[in-house]
């Protein structure tokens, strides 16, 4: 029997008292109980009757009720949602549904569940959508109903608590004997800290409306049960029925799933992760990298789940496949091998200028990567197996990263640029098997808990008790042979972006992928006749891969304004360099360091006739200043991202024939790319569909053969980027002109929505930065949407020591050249950037800041 009660709670934010009614059945042992459901349907006009597509059914964990679920609810309920109705459960003793003073286990539980879909009448089709202890009780409900099942979505969960790893402290410290019923029971201690650990912290009257069905003691019997029914043991009660469902999983292969996941879990961790990965490997996931156990409180839930939904009912479009290339796919190796078999020992591949010069032959090389190939196979790495490389550019990472690719295994590589935060996200995220790494790489990984199974690189290794590059070297050398290679759709690499606009994301790429970009690096002029001076971390391993002879300049790569001019001649003079990959910063200290050199220093410098900078937008006064160390060389600032790179390029002479405009001209597309422009309507919301025409300002799209496979563990990110088949959204603004050239305005994100109409920062930047005064500027809107004002932020010449407003005389001059009104001028000692670059203005920061000084907040904090 169903009925509807009266308002259970009233006035709770989010919550539509409609959705609340009573289901009274008879349970599995007999006996009549009452459960609370909020459920769509119950505000449903009986004389207008909806057909559903099918039924979401949510279940929530402990110590939470239906409330959880507010949101996902409140999204299906509503004119224009997909027709699916929603219908969530408090559990017995739980939320509103009846204190019955029993003890209720897993398997009772999964019966009561059953019990309260069978009257409704639920026939299917049934999505399934979990967390906490309601994914495991949903699961043991989809593995019964599963020719009903549609789809089964996991948010934070777990069903089984993998060997080595610890229960989670809060559950560990609520078990303690005489704990349990003090902090779960007795006291809304538990309750508490659970809804503590949302990010950010939950409005009051959100928190209230999860306390209130727990007033006291006796109504919060139930969530000390739910803590003591957790099966750590085999002997516990609930130990089989949870066996049963992590056993059984393999079962729901054929079922679309989603996992959601917060990070920032004291409950769930990455062990919890990974096991359900490996039972449901086909599942969907995303991970919300500042959200934590309370996920649908933390991120859109309802707005991922919507999104699946719609690809459940509609699957996306495949991508085209790209157009064959004229010669067949070599990989990445082959030049290295190709050279290493023609040359003898003298010919040199590499140097490292930190390392006293050190010389590495190719024949050496590739003796030594075939080597440790051999050994990773025979230590059990296995095709698709994760390796992070947390070691520094030069022989050891090269032979690593070769020997890695050879064998099939995937590198992941995630540079000190991100900072120690960003590096424990991103290999939290990509979750290798392996780690390799230097002494205080290792030491670091073991003090950061970081996964993977460890191996040394580098001198004292093997006195950190590590398996090693040189142990496995000796070990392949005794192997005959090397397994099968990899094929070219075979996954090869997870390399993550700077994060100078959010978290870092793991950008996936298969071999032939891999091939392309070492292939578009041809069409910049670099090719095996050119000496590589490698000062920018993500070239550094490309020579091999060119056949090029490669040095690395002594300096932290990592903190690319280490790089002097000094430096830098004395890497050219180690293999006649031609070419010189570097970062804008480090170009910067090169020509402000650039008196230091010497005769012979200054020679070498004046033999290389390529200069290649990116990573970000490089001024024209500073490539011009670079003829004055490298005479003979033609600057190019090739335009990309880690996604896809190269894009476009552009020479010095075509930057000064181009001239001012609005914003930075990076070129034309490279051979085989496409650049389209998806435009901006008056939200400054991209097209759907890409376009072509000159002086429409948009996302910038681009097509390409060596563009991303997709992002890593990002799938709602992924499925935004990648929803016109084939193409790339960057997440750049920037237009093309009539000519073909393409000029980039800033990032999607900092699209400033005026009383002025939508503008992009980078044009606006350019102007104001001709003010004599003005050394770097940066422009971010404060206020609502529709109505913000522009706001300009402003390094100065001289520089100030601490954050301010600006001299009246420099806030008149900057409105003098600016065009839309300014509201006001800041001035700081120093913009914030990105760590890798050096470069890139963090404009969400500024942001932030200006919205709480133009407040009335201090200028601190910055």
């Amino acid at each position: 029997m169903t009925g509807r009660p009266s308002a259970s709670s009233p006035g709770l934010p989010g919550l539509d008292s409609a959705w609340s009614r009573w289901v009274t059945a008879v349970d599995s042992q007999g006996v009549r109980r009452t459960w609370h459901v909020l459920d769509t349907a119950a505000t449903t006009n009986p004389a207008d009757p909806v057909r559903t597509i099918g039924t979401l059914l949510c279940v929530h964990g402990n110590p939470t009720w239906s409330y959880l679920w507010r949101h996902l609810l409140a999204r299906f309920d509503r004119p224009d949602a997909p027709p699916w109705r929603v219908v969530a459960v408090d559990h017995l003793d739980m939320g509103y549904s009846e204190r019955t003073g029993t003890v209720r286990g897993l398997a009772q539980r999964i019966d009561d569940l059953t019990t309260v879909t069978d009257a409704l009448g639920l026939t299917g089709p049934v999505v399934t959508v979990g967390h906490d202890w309601g994914g495991s009780i949903s699961l043991g409900w989809a593995l019964r109903h599963r020719d009903q099942l549609r789809g089964v979505v996991l948010t934070n969960t777990a069903v089984h608590q993998p060997a080595g790893s610890p229960a989670p402290a809060l559950i560990r410290l609520a078990g303690l004997p005489g704990v349990l019923p003090a902090v779960t029971v007795w006291t809304p201690t538990f309750l508490r800290a659970a809804l503590a650990s949302a990010y950010p912290r939950l409005p009051a009257p959100v928190r209230e409306g999860y306390l209130a069905p727990y007033p006291t003691a006796r109504r919060r019997t139930a969530i000390g049960g739910f803590v003591a029914d957790i099966p750590l043991r085999r002997d516990h009660p609930s130990w089989p029925a949870l066996s049963e469902i992590a056993r059984d999983l393999h079962m729901l292969a054929p079922t679309p799933a989603l996992l959601l996941w917060g990070p920032r879990d004291p409950v769930f961790g990455d062990a919890h992760l990974r096991d359900l990965r490996t039972r449901l490997p086909h599942a969907r996931l995303h991970r919300f990298e500042d959200a934590g156990h309370l996920l649908p409180e933390d991120a859109d839930v309802a707005g991922a789940i919507s999104q699946w939904l719609a690809d459940l009912d509609h699957p996306p479009t495949a991508p085209p496949a790209p157009p064959e290339p004229a010669a067949p796919w070599r990989p990445l190796w082959t030049a290295l091998a190709e050279r290493a078999e023609r040359a003898d020992d003298r010919a040199v591949a590499l140097v490292e200028l930190a390392h006293r010069g050190r010389r590495v032959s190719w024949s050496l090389l590739w003796r030594r990567i075939r080597q440790i190939a051999a050994g990773l196979s025979a230590s059990g790495v296995r095709p698709g197996d994760r390796v992070a490389l947390l070691v520094p550019p030069g022989a050891d990472l090269t032979a690593a990263v070769y020997a890695c690719l050879r064998v099939g295994a995937v590198i992941v590589v995630a540079d000190p640029g991100l900072g120690l935060a960003g590096m424990s996200r991103a290999l939290r995220s990509a979750d290798p098997a392996y780690l390799v790494a230097v002494g205080r790489g290792l030491a670091l990984a073991t003090a950061m808990r970081w996964p993977g199974r460890r191996i040394g690189a580098g001198v004292g290794a093997a006195a950190m008790g590590a398996l090693t590059l040189g142990g496995l070297a000796r070990l392949g050398a005794g192997t005959a042979r090397l397994p099968a290679a990899p094929g070219p759709d075979d996954e090869a690499a997870v390399l993550f972006t700077s994060g100078s606009t959010g978290p870092a994301k793991g950008v996936v790429y298969t071999h032939r992928q891999l091939a392309a970009m070492r292939d578009a690096l041809v069409q910049l002029g670099v090719t095996a006749d050119t000496g590589i001076v490698a000062a920018f971390a993500p070239f550094a391993l490309f020579g091999p891969a060119l056949g090029a002879p490669s040095a690395i300049p002594d300096m932290n790569l990592a903190a690319p304004r280490t790089l002097t001019a000094a430096a830098l001649a004395d890497a050219a003079a180690a293999i006649d360099a031609t070419t010189v990959f570097a970062s804008p910063a480090a170009l910067r200290n090169m020509v402000d360091t650039s008196e230091a050199v010497d005769d012979r220093q200054r020679t070498a410098l004046e033999q290389v006739t390529l200069l290649l900078s990116a990573g970000a937008p490089v001024p024209a006064a500073l490539l011009t200043q670079t003829r004055t160390v490298m005479p003979k060389a033609q600057p190019h600032t090739p335009y990309g991202m880690t996604e896809v790179l190269p894009v476009t390029d552009i020479t010095l002479d075509e930057i000064l024939d181009a001239g001012p405009g609005d914003g930075v001209c990076v070129g034309r597309p490279l051979p085989g790319v496409e650049v389209a422009i998806a435009a901006l309507d008056p939200t400054g919301t991209p097209a759907d569909r890409p376009g072509h025409e000159p002086g429409v300002t948009g996302e910038i799209m681009v097509r390409a053969r060596h563009a991303k496979h997709r992002y890593d563990a990002l799938w709602l990110t992924e499925r935004h980027s990648s929803r016109n088949p084939g193409w790339h959204r960057t997440g750049d603004v920037g237009q093309l002109d009539p000519t073909g050239r393409l000029w980039v305005q800033g990032r999607l994100a900092h699209i400033m929505v005026t009383s002025d109409g939508v503008l992009s920062p980078v044009g606006i930047e350019q102007r104001i930065e001709t003010v004599p005064q003005v050394a770097r500027a940066a422009v971010v809107s404060v206020g609502p949407p529709g109505a913000a004002r522009v706001v300009v932020v402003a390094e100065t010449r001289p520089g100030v020591r601490r954050p301010r407003l600006a001299s009246r005389e420099l806030t008149e001059a900057v409105r003098a050249v600016a065009d839309p009104p300014i509201a006001a001028v800041l001035v700081v000692p120093a913009l914030p950037t990105d760590i890798r670059h050096n470069s890139k203005i963090d404009r969400t920061r500024l942001r932030r800041w200006a919205q709480r000084v133009l407040a009335g907040g201090r200028f601190s904090g910055l």
